[in-house]
């Protein structure tokens, strides 16, 4: 995702200063060490890890920024797009709180069809803006596809993300652990079949059984 924020900037002549969330500043850290071993000056590019209260307000704020790119919550891009209002009216691009829809009519391979749903929705422990997190399937495949949905779901292996045979790792933190919890729950009490998983897995970290 930082690639995506700094690629363009960089290629139309910008210098960028990129705050990754609080939760993973370790990546844009080490994107950062390939930056200056990659030759760049010093200066074009710029990693500031922070909070959102100090450094993410700072940036927003700045009457040197010319423009914001956010990927997050919308609570927080209601944030910065006033931030952004009340100083120099800088451009922002906000991409927040995606529900995206994936739709499967009975004319698509089937197993295919599977297998990208399984990925857009497990990709990164669910953790993505742009998972799967809506699924309309034509009612004439639909129990054939939640049938194969629950063996991929079954078959796929928790542990440690630095094992390469490990398919799911833990969420990032506590609260979003919390989070994925509180809404299988709520899910199951408004009438929602749960077919596999829904609690924690092991005794330690964040992990959740696939879903």
């Amino acid at each position: 995702m930082m690639s995506w924020k700094i690629g363009p900037a960089l290629a139309t002549g910008n210098t960028c200063v990129v705050k990754p969330a609080e939760q993973t500043p370790l990546t844009a850290l080490y994107l950062a060490s390939l930056v200056k071993e990659a030759g760049f000056p010093p200066g074009v590019v710029n990693v500031v890890p922070g909070y959102g209260p100090t450094a993410g307000a700072a940036l927003s704020e700045h009457l040197d920024v010319d423009k914001v790119a956010f990927t997050g919550s919308t609570e927080i891009g209601k944030i910065i797009q006033s931030a952004a209002g009340k100083s120099n009216t800088k451009r922002v691009t906000l991409e927040m709180g995606g529900k995206s829809p994936l739709v499967i009519f009975d004319d698509a391979d089937l197993e295919a069809a599977v297998q990208t749903a399984h990925v857009g929705v497990f990709l990164n422990m669910g953790q993505c803006c742009c998972a799967s997190s809506r699924i309309f399937v034509q009612e004439s495949i639909y129990d054939k596809f939640v049938q194969r949905s629950v063996e991929l779901a079954k078959a796929r292996v928790v542990g440690d993300p630095t094992d390469l045979k490990t398919q799911q790792g833990p969420q990032i933190d506590d609260v979003q652990f919390n989070k994925i919890l509180g809404l299988i729950d709520v899910g199951r009490k408004e009438g929602a079949n749960l077919l596999t998983g829904g609690q924690r897995w092991g005794t330690q970290g964040y992990f959740i059984q696939p879903t």
